[in-house]
């Protein structure tokens, strides 16, 4: 039987303060992937901070943000990169996957950002974009650049819990995104953002098998990208043309969709946050803003 979908509204829930939008400052970025059009911003990869602030990141301009509960934006770093994702990994330190520079390191305390993977083997990344840590410690992170259907060669990327042996899992993905493993860590989910589908990985030590669909999204202007993964294993996927996030159960079954499009289309990643990790938190690029959604009536 095919399960009932919910239609879940999100609310705003902060903006990006006027003074901190940049609309002469030159970046390549743009140039590049908005050719003519003025951006002022472009937030990715929020990530809840243990005080409850959230962090994002502003891909155009190299900065990342941190937001306080009670609204107030701080910039606490400004660097010559292009961030997409952002995680803590276990032990407090965050990790930044920079579409021009790697994996990275940034010191949340004071703001210092070092480089933890620049290459594989001597051979610079495509343009990385997301990552994910495991229970365990394990990274995962994606190598998007500028594949797609024309070229399918997007890598996924593995290292263990002391961030060593770099190892490619996926090398035929056309555009991977986010990810997040099942909370067993046997499974990875993979958004391929310019096939409009999600991927299931398996996983062993040697590697990956039998790569399968694991649910398809509408197509559009873009396709999938965030992804995040709650208690009950249902995997929460943003569409970064259609202003939703698509929710299916651990089947494949969509069991939901929350609707962001009051604020904007360009759903991109999102974050668990509240007190019981019963709220979204949700990017909306094209306008600046954080969206937030209660899904406690998706968890019983």
């Amino acid at each position: 039987m095919t399960p009932e979908i919910q239609i879940l509204q999100a609310e705003l829930w902060s903006s990006m303060p006027d003074a901190l939008r940049l609309q002469d400052r030159p970046s390549g970025w743009v140039t590049a992937n908005k050719p003519g059009a003025k951006v002022d911003s472009f937030l990715e990869g929020p990530t809840m901070a243990p005080d409850g602030a959230l962090w994002v990141v502003d891909i155009p301009y190299g900065r990342i943000l941190r937001i306080t509960p009670d609204g107030t934006w701080t910039v606490m770093a400004d660097y010559d990169g292009w961030p997409n994702g952002m995680r803590y990994r276990p032990g407090g330190t965050l990790c930044i996957a920079d579409y021009k520079r790697g994996i990275l390191r940034l010191d949340p305390q004071t703001g210092t950002i070092t480089p933890l993977f620049e290459s594989y083997r001597s051979e610079g990344f495509k343009g990385c974009n997301d990552l994910w840590f495991a229970q365990d410690g394990t990274l995962f992170f994606t190598d998007q650049g500028q594949t797609g259907l024309h070229d399918p060669s997007g890598r996924v990327y593995r290292a263990g819990p002391g961030l060593s042996d770099l190892e490619v899992l996926l090398d035929t993905g056309p555009s991977p995104n986010g990810l997040v493993t099942n909370h067993a860590g046997t499974e990875l989910y993979v958004a391929m953002t310019r096939s409009c589908e999600i991927w299931r990985m398996p996983l062993f030590a040697t590697g990956t098998s039998k790569v399968g669909l694991f649910a398809r999204l509408p197509a559009g202007r873009s396709g999938p990208d965030g992804l995040a993964l709650d208690r009950l294993g249902n995997l929460y996927v943003c569409h970064a043309s259609r202003g939703s996030v698509f929710v299916y159960n651990p089947h494949g079954d969509q069991i939901a969709r929350i609707d962001c499009q009051a604020f904007g289309l360009t759903t991109t990643n999102l974050t668990f946050g509240g007190a019981d990790c019963d709220t979204l938190f949700i990017t909306v690029s094209d306008t600046g803003i954080i969206a937030k959604a209660s899904i406690k009536s998706l968890l019983g």
